[in-house]
Parts: structure tokens; C-alpha cells; sequence
């Protein structure tokens, strides 16, 4: 068995095929995709390849190390995450196949019009302890 994390990203990848921002969906396509996404990861947890999923509120703050004594420093110049990651997967699964196979589905969630949204994700195998290198 092999982990993924199965990005959803509000912006930063390239436009999705049904490209309608969901804040223009009537509720009843709004109710079909979370209806698809619950569906979706209920199917998994069944088959014992999801570990965990879950969705992201848009406020978030960056932090970093400032120095000993100082306050942590908080937002920056650079592009913000939570502008970015609208959510994510953990799945684990038989194969690199198996994980494409996954993110192309859940890819084709409804969105306006019913149409599959064909959003881009992103899948990111889990790095194992056999890829760390220990000096």
C-alpha cells in the first residue's frame, strides 16, 4: 500500500474544464457536488483506501521562526496557501495506477450545470522512509 494526498486547489492550477467559480452555482449544484464528494470518500472508507479527507475554510495565516525572544511573523510576501488549497485527500491505496485512477474521478465532480467541473488535482505520493536519507 502506498499514501497520497489528493490536492484541491482553489487557485494556482490550470483552469478546470467547467471553469464556473462556485459562488455562481445554484444551491442544487452546489448539493450535487458535495453530494458527489461525500459519496465519493464513503465509497473509499469502504474499500479501506481512504485515510483521511478534509475541506478548508479560505482564512489561514503563514507563520515563521523570527529569531529567539521574538514574536513568530505572520503572512509574508509570497503567495498564500490559503488562497490556494481548498482541500485535500490522504488515500492508500495498491498502486500509482490505483491513485491516478482516484484523482481522475473525484476530478470529475459536478459542478454548473451538472457538468463534471474536470478540476485539477494535485497527487503527491507520501515520501517513505525508504526515500530519507540519514547521515
Amino acid at each position: 500500500m502506498a499514501k497520497y494526498l489528493l490536492l484541491k486547489h482553489y487557485r494556482g492550477a490550470p483552469a478546470p474544464a467547467n471553469d464556473v467559480p462556485m459562488a455562481q452555482w445554484t444551491p442544487e449544484e452546489i448539493s450535487a457536488h458535495v453530494e458527489y464528494m461525500r459519496d465519493f470518500a464513503s465509497r473509499l472508507l469502504g474499500t479501506g483506501e481512504l485515510v483521511d479527507e478534509q475541506a478548508l475554510a479560505p482564512e489561514g495565516t503563514f507563520v515563521r521562526y523570527d529569531g529567539e525572544g521574538r514574536p513568530p511573523v505572520t503572512d509574508g510576501p509570497f503567495a498564500e496557501t490559503k488562497d490556494l488549497i481548498a482541500g485535500w485527500m490522504v488515500i492508500d491505496v495498491d498502486s500509482h495506477e490505483r491513485a491516478l485512477e482516484l484523482a481522475g474521478e473525484l476530478s470529475a465532480a459536478p459542478g454548473a450545470g451538472g457538468k463534471p467541473i474536470a478540476e485539477w488535482l494535485e497527487l503527491r505520493p507520501f515520501m517513505g522512509a525508504s526515500n530519507c536519507i540519514t547521515e
